[in-house]
């Protein structure tokens, strides 16, 4: 949905400066489902359908239309900064696809007003009036229900990157060495509030607490990451190998998708890194009174500049979290 900022790296960071990103360390919460609107039954077909729309309308340039599928407090997350709605659909108008492909397609029922979907599309077209080659980007968006119709609220996009080989040095965490939940019953509790669960979460890292962490996620989670989708074992083995000590969490906005679900996206960084840092987002959600991570998208991030260089595929630290 939208511009991929996955292809032609450089063409996109130029779009990227030219579009009013959002300065909001957090988005209004007007217009969520407080009121316990009842959405009708959507299967992940009728989902996948909503998503081909929005990327349809515009492949026909019909901007007035793609803006009516986007919530007033939409957030699209991109490896050069957070834009609002207003932002992402100035953006795409320089973005003319004329090949549109999708595939491994995976829907996760929020709650009964909301839901996410994360796909890969390959996509063939223009930028700016030139072609580009075909290029792939891992995709996710979340969907709420209001005022009778479905809207898109966040979009985010990572290039498709093989998967990283283990560093000769990286090694697991021994099982001996996680703490379990029951021996800890100090810990620290998840709640409607996103950004608390999210620094929550690097605590345990830091503090190599993977047990604990991993009670913090749903068994049906998802997580999106440029080398590949992961199940909430794969997420939880992968924390193991990364070391988060020097972890710096900056860049905080978070959006109310409805009562019982709450979207944070936010930079991360970490000393010796090289690049830009990564763009996270998580969304949380409230299942029989306990908040628990559901879905998980990463980007590597990169600086915006003025003119586009020539073209570079930023490089994924090897250390990187894949949450």
């Amino acid at each position: 949905m939208k511009k991929l900022l996955g292809i032609l790296a450089a063409l996109a960071l130029a779009a990227a400066c030219a579009a009013p990103p959002t300065n909001r360390e957090t988005t209004p919460t007007a217009n969520t489902n407080s009121a316990r609107e009842s959405a009708p039954a959507i299967t992940d077909a009728d989902a996948m359908a909503k998503e081909k729309a929005a990327w349809d309308a515009i492949k026909n340039k019909d901007y007035d239309a793609f803006g009516a599928f986007l919530a007033s407090d939409f957030l699209e997350v991109t490896p050069t900064t957070v834009f609002d709605k207003a932002g992402s659909v100035a953006n795409v108008k320089d973005f003319e696809p004329s090949e549109l492909d999708f595939s491994d397609w995976k829907f996760l029922q929020l709650d009964k007003n909301a839901f996410a979907i994360t796909y890969t599309a390959k996509v063939k077209g223009k930028y700016q009036g030139k072609e580009f080659p075909a290029e792939s980007v891992r995709a996710s968006s979340a969907w709420v229900y209001r005022d009778g119709k479905w809207v898109s609220i966040y979009h985010q996009e990572c290039e498709v990157k093989p998967a990283t080989p283990p560093s000769a040095t990286a090694k697991a965490t021994p099982a001996s060495a996680m703490a379990s939940p029951a021996a800890s019953p100090a810990m620290a509790v998840p709640g409607p509030d996103a950004v608390a669960n999210e620094k929550m979460v690097w605590d345990m890292f830091k503090s190599k607490k993977y047990d604990a962490f991993a009670a913090m996620l749903a068994e049906d989670f998802i997580e999106v990451e440029p080398d590949g989708v992961y199940d909430k074992a794969g997420t939880v083995k992968s924390v193991a190998m990364f070391d988060a000590s020097k972890a710096i969490l900056s860049d905080w906005k978070t959006v109310t998708i409805d009562d019982d679900a709450k979207l944070v996206t936010y930079l991360f960084k970490m000393e010796g890194m090289t690049g830009e840092g990564e763009r996270h987002s998580t969304i949380w959600t409230s299942r029989d009174g306990k908040w628990l991570g559901r879905f998980h998208h990463g980007t590597p991030a990169v600086k915006p500049v003025a003119m586009p260089p020539a073209r570079t595929t930023p490089s994924v630290p090897a250390a990187s979290p894949k949450m």
